[in-house]
Formats: structure tokens, sequence, C-alpha cells
């Protein structure tokens, strides 16, 4: 990536957007770990966020960043990336966020963030500029990721039912209580190891870019304290309508059916992230908490939630993809 003559004003504006996009982030993806543990009472809300936060900060130290390398490496081609593009990416992904957070709809900042690199990069330099292999890979796993949380969520629900048949539902509840708070440590480090490293990339990316900073250089440390403080604030501002329609509009959670799902996703991340593929947190903790709805009988989930949010994910990458287009023209002429 060339060296671009960058001002620093321009620099600092697109910093502020990128953490605009992670307070967005916060908005769906970061409510996502917390969502069963709050429609279960297990934590009050802003005892959960500081649950949730502490181990997205924990996986930083824990995962390597293959998921972070295939963002910024493997779906479009890093030469053509400038500030436009950067603008782009980020504009198209945060009205998307918009649209879906208002009306409730778990869609993924992770698909809107590729969404909008992938639009930027047509707009700038024709579908050439994108890498095949990376962006199928992508697109595959909004239904694989869901699948695999689908299966692993609702065989876990199974094997849990199976174990505390002859208990009092008194004292399963009890137990799973604190089963909860694991589960959600470990869904919270495996979104941590997956996604929050995404904007800290983009900004990252704009200061080579921009010849502040290089590669061989470690990430500054200022970039990922506001990423996750941005984070942060966006679920306790924000992921509230969308913990509501996780926890439950989808299917009814008690504390060994939240213990479950979460697992499931937990699992389902963990291996993603093994393979430095990035999937969705949205799409994964929803398949696994359809999957333990769904051991009660096909009744006990309500599949036309689920499938308006199917619509949702198969629409992120080319809404946002058209909306960062139009963003990278209107960036190119006023940046």
């Amino acid at each position: 990536m060339d060296t671009l003559n960058i001002s620093l004003g321009v620099v600092v504006t697109l910093v502020i957007v990128a953490l605009l996009f992670d307070f967005m982030n916060g908005f769906h993806d970061a409510a996502n770990s917390i969502a069963t543990i709050v429609s279960t009472r297990v934590l009050k809300p802003h005892q959960a966020v500081i649950w949730a936060a502490s181990f997205n900060f924990i996986a930083y130290f824990l995962f390597q960043l293959k998921v972070a390398s295939t963002i910024g490496k493997g779906t479009i081609d890093p030469s053509i990336v400038d500030h436009y593009v950067v603008f782009g990416a980020l504009v198209g992904a945060i009205i998307w966020n918009i649209i879906t957070w208002y009306y409730g709809i778990p869609s993924s900042s992770s698909h809107a963030l590729v969404g909008g690199l992938v639009g930027a990069a047509i707009a700038k330099a024709g579908v050439g500029s994108l890498i095949s292999s990376g962006v199928l890979k992508i697109v595959a796993f909004i239904f694989v990721a869901p699948f695999l949380g689908f299966m692993i969520g609702g065989a876990l629900m199974v094997v849990v039912s199976w174990i505390c048949r002859n208990m009092a539902p008194r004292k399963v509840d009890k137990h799973f209580r604190r089963f909860q708070l694991i589960s959600a440590a470990a869904y919270s480090l495996g979104h941590g190891g997956n996604d929050a490293q995404k904007t800290v990339g983009i900004i990252w990316m704009l200061l080579i870019a921009a010849g502040i900073s290089s590669t061989s250089d470690p990430i500054p440390g200022w970039v990922v304290l506001c990423c996750y403080s941005a984070m942060g604030l966006g679920t306790m501002f924000g992921g509230w309508r969308i913990v509501k329609t996780m926890g439950n509009r989808i299917t009814k959670l008690n504390q060994a059916r939240g213990f479950c799902a979460n697992t499931g996703g937990a699992i389902t991340l963990f291996l993603a992230t093994a393979f430095g593929i990035p999937v969705s947190t949205t799409h994964t903790i929803t398949g696994a908490i359809a999957g333990v709805g769904s051991t009660r009988g096909a009744r006990a989930v309500r599949w036309g939630v689920a499938g308006g949010i199917v619509w949702a994910w198969i629409l992120t990458i080319p809404c946002s993809a058209a909306m960062a287009a139009l963003a990278w023209y209107i960036g190119s002429l006023i940046l």
C-alpha cells in the first residue's frame, strides 16, 4: 500500500467515523453475548455489560489475529485501500446498522463492514479488486455458522435434558444460573477473538496509508482502547432492542437453555476463529438459540421471526455494498 498525502483533519475525521461504526457494532454484536443472561435475569444489564466487555478484552491476548488478516488482506486488494475506500466502507456499514437497529433486526455488523469494503472497492477499481476466494468464504459462512450453532446448541440441550431428567426444576435453574456465567464468558471470548479486531484493523490501515504508522510498527495502544470503549458504550446505549429479539422473541429461554445456546455459539466461534474465518456473532447465536428452542418441538420456535432475521442476513452485504459505493463517490468529492 503506497503512502498517500492525507491531511491530519481527514485522518481524525475517519477515525471518528470508524469509532462510530464500532459504537454501532456494540448496538448489534456485543449485545449477542449478553442477550441470554439478561433475558433469563442471571445478571442485570449493567452487570452483563461489564462481564461481556471484560472477556472481550481478554480475548485480545488469547487469539491470533487470523480473522483480522482475512478481513484486511483477504477480501479486497490491499493496494487500492485509501481514505476514500475506508470512508465508503464505514459509512455504508453504519447506515445499514442504523436501519436494522431501528427495526430490532439482529443483522451482522461484520458482514455490513465486509459489504462496505466490497462496495467501496468496486466503486473505485471494479470487480477485479475483489479477492473472490475470501469473499465467497465469508458469504458461505452466512449459512454455515448459524447451522453449526443450531446443531451444537440443540445437541447440548438434548444432553442437558437427559442428565437433568430426574432433577427438580428449581435445582436445575440454581445450577445453571452459575453455568450461564461461564457460557456467557466463553461466548464473549469467542466474540472478541472473531470480531473485536475488525475496526482496529481498519483504523490501522488508515494510519499506514497516511504515513502515520507502518506495517512494521505495533498497533497503537490508543486505537485498541478507543475501539473497545466505543463498542462497550454502544452495547449500553443501543443494544437492548436486539437483546429483546434474541432473548425473547425467537424462543423462550430459561437458565439451562441459555447455557446451551451460549455454549453452542461459543464453540462455533472458537472453531471459526481457529481457521481464520470471519463469521457473524449475530448469525451464530441466533442459530444456537433456535436450535435450543427446537428441542421442545417446532412450535417452540417463532419461525416467522427467524425468517425475517435470515432475510436481513442475505441482504446485509449487497445493501451495505450499495450504500458504501455511493458513500465512496460522495467522499471522493468532499474529502
